[in-house]
């Protein structure tokens, strides 16, 4: 049935079961993709990063932890990501935050630990602040950030070369080159207008909870400097840093994985099992 976020659901997902469920999210509604383990404890849930998608290699690493340890473990495309349809060129932050928000509503249960890689330690952090305001039994009892490219939208326009600015004035979107894919990444003008409306980084953040960051030193799209950013924008709260100083963006080798379990096993461990 619809919940308040324009989200209705089939029912959940079997341990073994590989297929993605699906919810519609917003007005016109949006199908997304989602994977669910269940398990006893507070759920973990994986935000994943920008054209990445849920099935990636941290992502499946901790949903094998989740299956070797009983731990409930959620995971989602968000839309024109993975298995979640869409035009990519018409998303922009809001709509992926809407996709999260309504999957954490529909599916997470109270005080879930969220884990984001990169744009989802953004996506992270600003459901963060929605669910304190306006579901607080659901707001985050942790959070474990990789790499968080919080405000990356405006990073990426001030760093833009001229040619892609042009493209973006005159056609409306740039087809960024990746080093992670041979296809280009579509930078189009309303994610960068409306990921001004979400900026975090000129004001004091406040998350409610434990936050550990992950960052890799040698991170050519996150600089670690930015890290250590985020963390002074977090005076309120625990705030654990953990630098790997060989460490790239992804931090997806068998030692950044094991890094990666332990800080979220650290942060479930406090949670009672229910």
């Amino acid at each position: 049935m619809p919940n308040r976020t324009g989200c209705s659901h089939r029912g959940y997902l079997g341990v073994n079961d590989t297929s993605p469920d699906y919810i519609e999210v917003g007005a016109p509604a949006r199908r997304i993709a989602l994977l669910r383990r269940p398990g006893r404890g507070p759920t973990v849930v994986w935000l994943g990063g920008f054209r990445s998608d849920m099935r990636a290699t941290k992502a499946t690493e901790l949903d094998r932890w989740a299956a070797r340890t009983g731990r409930p473990f959620l995971r989602m495309d968000y839309s024109a990501h993975g298995e979640s349809p869409g035009r990519f060129e018409d998303c922009t932050v809001s709509i992926w935050l809407e996709d999260a928000l309504a999957v954490i509503g529909a599916f997470a249960g109270e005080r879930p630990v969220l884990v984001g890689s990169s744009m989802g330690g953004w996506i992270a952090l600003l459901a963060t602040a929605a669910l304190m305001r306006e579901r607080p039994a659901q707001a985050p009892g942790g959070l474990v950030l990789i790499a968080p490219a919080v405000d990356f939208t405006e990073r990426m326009w001030a760093s833009m070369p001229d040619e892609g600015k042009r493209a973006i004035a005159g056609a409306g979107v740039w087809y960024r080159p990746s080093a992670y894919s041979d296809e280009p990444y579509p930078i189009s003008r309303k994610l960068i207008d409306d990921g001004r409306k979400h900026l975090m980084l000129g004001r004091p953040i406040s998350t409610g909870c434990p936050v550990h960051i992950l960052q890799g030193m040698q991170d050519p799209d996150v600089p670690w400097a930015h890290a250590m950013e985020v963390v002074e924008h977090l005076p309120g709260d625990s705030v654990s840093l953990t630098l790997v100083k060989d460490g790239d963006h992804r931090l997806s080798r068998p030692q950044d994985i094991e890094r990666l379990v332990g800080a979220v096993e650290a942060m479930v461990a406090e949670h009672p099992r229910a």
